[in-house]
C-alpha cells in the first residue's frame, strides 16, 4: 500500500512539463468525476495583457466599421449623399484614433501624471465655453458640441478621460496616508462640479459615464462597503430628483418599464430595437439586409447599432461582441493586478470600469433591461470624437500593460525589429517616477573633482574603503546617496557633508580610528553604567569607566556631539 496522495501532490503530478500540451485533470470524489480544465500556458505569458487589449479592441473596431457602413448607408442616400460617405468618414476617424493610440503607447507615465491637473483646468474651461450660445452647437436639445467644420467635437468625452487620469494621480499621491476623507476629497467635489456642468447642457449620458469613472476610482482606492451603500442610496435619490424635475426623463423611465404603453412616442425606439433583435434570430438575416435601418429605428448607426448587429448577424454576432468586451474587461483588470505602479492600477481599473460599464448600459437598454440613457457603444457606434478618444484610451491600457515587470524583462530579453523599437520603446522601469517641479539646487550638483574627471574622460573607480568599512559607514557617499565612491585627495573628501566639531579640524574621514583601550582590572562600578543580565541569568563582569584623556581637550573627543 502506498501513501495517500494529497490534492497538491496530485496536481503536481498531473501538471505537464513545459514542452507537453496541457490536458484536463480528472479527480474522482464521492460525487463522481470532477473535470477541471487547466487554462493554456500563453494566458500566463508576460505580454498577454497587451495582446488581449490590442486584439479585442482591434476586432471590435473592425466590427464597428463594417456595421457603420451597413447601418448609415440608407440615411445617407435619403439625405442626398453617397451611401459610402458615413463609413468613409468613420474610417478616417479610425485612422486618426490609431495614430493617437500609438502616441498614447509612447507617453511617459510620469509626464502624464504631471499634466493631468492642467488637463482638468482645460476640461472645465471647455465645458464652460460650450454652454455659451453661439459657441456651442445644440443638437437634439443638448448644447454639448463644438462645430469644427469637418466634424463636431464633444468636450465631455475628453473631460471623462482627463478626470480618470487626474483622479488616479491624486489618490496615488495620497496612498501612504490614505484615509476615507483623503480618498473622497477632492475627487467627489470635482465630480460634483463637472456633473453640474454636464447637466446644464443637458447630457445625462455623460453624467452616468463620469459616475462610472468615479465608481472605478473609489473601488480601486479601497472604499468601504458602508460608504458604497451610502453612495448608491444618494445616487438613487439624485436620480429620482432629476427625473422629477425633467418630464422627459420620467417618460424614459416609464417607457423602459412598459414600452408598449406608449408605442408611438416614449416606447417607439425600444419596441423597434426589440423587433430588430427578434427578426435576426440565431443566425441573422445577413449583412446589409436589415429592415429597421430604413428609417424605422432612430439612431440606428449610433445609439442602437447593437440592435442592427443582432438583426443582421443574429445571436452569434451579439455573442461575439459581448465576448470581446469580456476579454477587454479581463485584460484591464489583469493589468491592474500585475502592475507595480499605484497610478497604473487605479487608472486601469477606472478606465476599464468606464468602457465596460458604458458598453453594458448601451446593450442593456437596447435589449430592454435598462432605461435609455443615450450612451454609445465604445469602438462600434458612429461618432468621431468618441472613437478617437476611445482608441487613445486603448493605447493607454496597452502602455500600462507594457509596464508590467515580466513584460519589461521579456521585451529586453528578446530581439525586436527596428520598427518595433522606434514605435514601441521598452519602458525604462515598472514604476515611472513623477517628474519633480523644483529646480536643481547646489546639493544635486556633483563635486568639482567628479566634474573634472568626467570632463577629462577618466573613470571614477568604486572601490571599498577599509577605514570606513571598519567604522560601519558608507564610504564617500554623495549628498543624499549611499555609495562606496572613494575620493583620492583630502580636498575631495572635505567636500562631502561631514560635520566638523572644531574649526580647522579635518573631517571625520581623515581622522585615524580610535584605538580601543583596555579596561581597568579593578575599580568601583559607576552608577550611570547599567549592568545587563546574560541568557543564563548571571550578571556579567562589572564595567568600569575608562581613564580620561590627559592631553586631548574635552571638545575634541571623537563622536561626541557638540
Amino acid at each position: 500500500m502506498g501513501h495517500p496522495v494529497t490534492t497538491s501532490a496530485r496536481e503536481r503530478r498531473a501538471r505537464p512539463s513545459a514542452g507537453e500540451p496541457r490536458t484536463p485533470t480528472i479527480s474522482r470524489g464521492t460525487g463522481g468525476p470532477n473535470v477541471r480544465l487547466l487554462r493554456p500556458a500563453w494566458l500566463d505569458g508576460p505580454m498577454t495583457s497587451s495582446h488581449l487589449v490590442l486584439g479585442a479592441a482591434g476586432m471590435l473596431l473592425v466590427i464597428g466599421l463594417v456595421m457603420v457602413f451597413s447601418a448609415s448607408s440608407i440615411e445617407a442616400v435619403k439625405a442626398g449623399q453617397p451611401a459610402w460617405l458615413p463609413g468613409v468618414r468613420q474610417i478616417a476617424f479610425a485612422m486618426v484614433g490609431l495614430v493617437g493610440m500609438l502616441v498614447a503607447m509612447r507617453l511617459p507615465i510620469g509626464r502624464l501624471r504631471r499634466w493631468s491637473g492642467w488637463g482638468m483646468v482645460a476640461a472645465f474651461a471647455l465645458l464652460l465655453v460650450v454652454l455659451v450660445p453661439g459657441l456651442g452647437l445644440e443638437l437634439n436639445g443638448s448644447r454639448a458640441w463644438f462645430n469644427l467644420g469637418f466634424t463636431n467635437f464633444q468636450p465631455s468625452e475628453l473631460a471623462k478621460l482627463v478626470f480618470a487620469l487626474w483622479g488616479a494621480h491624486v489618490i496615488a499621491l495620497r496612498e501612504k496616508y490614505l484615509t476615507t476623507q483623503s480618498l473622497l476629497v477632492p475627487v467627489l467635489p470635482v465630480f460634483g462640479l463637472m456633473a453640474l456642468l454636464l447637466l446644464a447642457e443637458p447630457d445625462m449620458g455623460a453624467v452616468v459615464s463620469l459616475g462610472l469613472v468615479v465608481a472605478g476610482l473609489m473601488w480601486a482606492g479601497g472604499l468601504s462597503r458602508r460608504y458604497i451603500g451610502a453612495a448608491v442610496l444618494a445616487v438613487g435619490l439624485l436620480v429620482a430628483l432629476m427625473v422629477r424635475v425633467a418630464p422627459y426623463r420620467m417618460a424614459r423611465i416609464t417607457s423602459f418599464l412598459d414600452p408598449f404603453a406608449d408605442p408611438d412616442n416614449g416606447g417607439y425606439q425600444t419596441i423597434h430595437g426589440l423587433y430588430a433583435l427578434a427578426t435576426g434570430g440565431f443566425w441573422g438575416v445577413g449583412l446589409g439586409n436589415s429592415a429597421m435601418k430604413w428609417n424605422l429605428l432612430p439612431h440606428a448607426e449610433s445609439d442602437y447599432i447593437f440592435a442592427i448587429i443582432g438583426e443582421e448577424l443574429g445571436f452569434l454576432g451579439c455573442l461575439v461582441v459581448v465576448s470581446l468586451y469580456g476579454i477587454l474587461a479581463w485584460a484591464g483588470f489583469r493589468i491592474a493586478r500585475r502592475a507595480t505602479d499605484r497610478f497604473v492600477q487605479l487608472a486601469s481599473i477606472a478606465i476599464t470600469v468606464w468602457l465596460i460599464g458604458q458598453a453594458t448600459m448601451n446593450m442593456g437598454y437596447v435589449v430592454g433591461l435598462l432605461p435609455v440613457t443615450g450612451v454609445t457603444l465604445p469602438l462600434i457606434s458612429a461618432g468621431g470624437t468618441s472613437l478617437v478618444l476611445t482608441l487613445f484610451i486603448v493605447g493607454l491600457l496597452a502602455r500600462f500593460a507594457r509596464t508590467e515587470p515580466a513584460a519589461i524583462a521579456h521585451q529586453r530579453a528578446h530581439p525586436r525589429s527596428r520598427l518595433a523599437r522606434l514605435l514601441l520603446p521598452v519602458p525604462a522601469a515598472a514604476v515611472d517616477p513623477l517628474p519633480s517641479r523644483r529646480r536643481s539646487s547646489a546639493r544635486d550638483v556633483d563635486p568639482p573633482a567628479v566634474r573634472d574627471r568626467r570632463r577629462d574622460g577618466r573613470t571614477v573607480a568604486r572601490v571599498p574603503d577599509p577605514v570606513a568599512a571598519r567604522r560601519g559607514r558608507p564610504t564617500g557617499a554623495t549628498p543624499g546617496e549611499r555609495s562606496d565612491l572613494r575620493w583620492d585627495t583630502p580636498a575631495d573628501r572635505r567636500w562631502t557633508p561631514e560635520r566638523q566639531t572644531v574649526r580647522g579640524r579635518p573631517p571625520a574621514g581623515d581622522r585615524p580610528p580610535v584605538r580601543s583601550r583596555p579596561a581597568q582590572a579593578s575599580g568601583s562600578v559607576p552608577r550611570d553604567v547599567p549592568r545587563e543580565r546574560t541568557r543564563s541569568g548571571d550578571l556579567p563582569a562589572a564595567r568600569v569607566r575608562p581613564e580620561p584623556r590627559s592631553r586631548t581637550p574635552r571638545t575634541e573627543r571623537p563622536g561626541r556631539p557638540q
